[in-house]
């Protein structure tokens, strides 16, 4: 398994062996003790499954006092996922990665707590696993919205399929006062 660092601490992409013949292919994709020594401790609580359509964009999304850290996969199509940096105090504080997952890169992406994770659905259709580190709290659920033009993403749509949610989330700047302090 390869690890790639990114320029946000903490963020890594995560590329498993593959192996193939013609019956196939077979990988790991997770093993406790192999992903701990690559910076992605765990423990995992839940894991989620989701499909869309092209042009859906889900996100901006974390949790405040409750955050989860999630190792984020593609099972079927293509995304492009998206992670920023809210932990105030870090040198790269609203700083974006955007990286694209597939089916068949089998590439993963780990985000720890103290980032807001999105994705925009760049296949006919995608679907998505992700491990969580804490359980789903909606009472806790921080949002940025997606065309927030501080974070200046580059987005390769400007006209997503959003939930009603989604659309109206607040803008960065309009949450600052809410943003647990995380170290960086």
């Amino acid at each position: 398994m390869q690890v790639l660092t990114t320029e946000l601490s903490g963020v890594v992409i995560v590329e498993p062996d593959v192996h193939r013949d013609a019956r196939g292919f077979f990988l790991e994709a997770y093993h406790a003790g192999k992903y701990a020594q690559a910076g992605i401790p765990g423990p995992f609580v839940q894991d989620n499954h989701s499909a869309s359509v092209r042009g859906t964009l889900r996100g901006l999304h974390a949790q405040r006092r409750r955050p989860q850290g999630k190792l984020v996969r593609v099972t079927w199509g293509e995304i492009l996922d998206v992670v920023v940096d809210v932990r105030r105090g870090s040198p790269t504080f609203a700083r974006s990665l955007a990286v694209t997952l597939s089916a068949d890169n089998f590439r993963q992406c780990w985000v720890p707590p103290g980032f807001v994770h999105g994705f925009y659905v760049t296949s006919e259709r995608a679907e998505i696993e992700y491990k969580c580190t804490d359980f789903y709290d909606g009472a806790d659920e921080l949002g940025i919205v997606w065309n927030d033009p501080d974070l200046a993403i580059a987005w390769p749509t400007r006209e997503p399929i959003l939930s009603d949610k989604d659309r109206t989330l607040p803008r960065l700047a309009e949450v600052m006062d809410r943003l647990p302090v995380w170290s960086a």
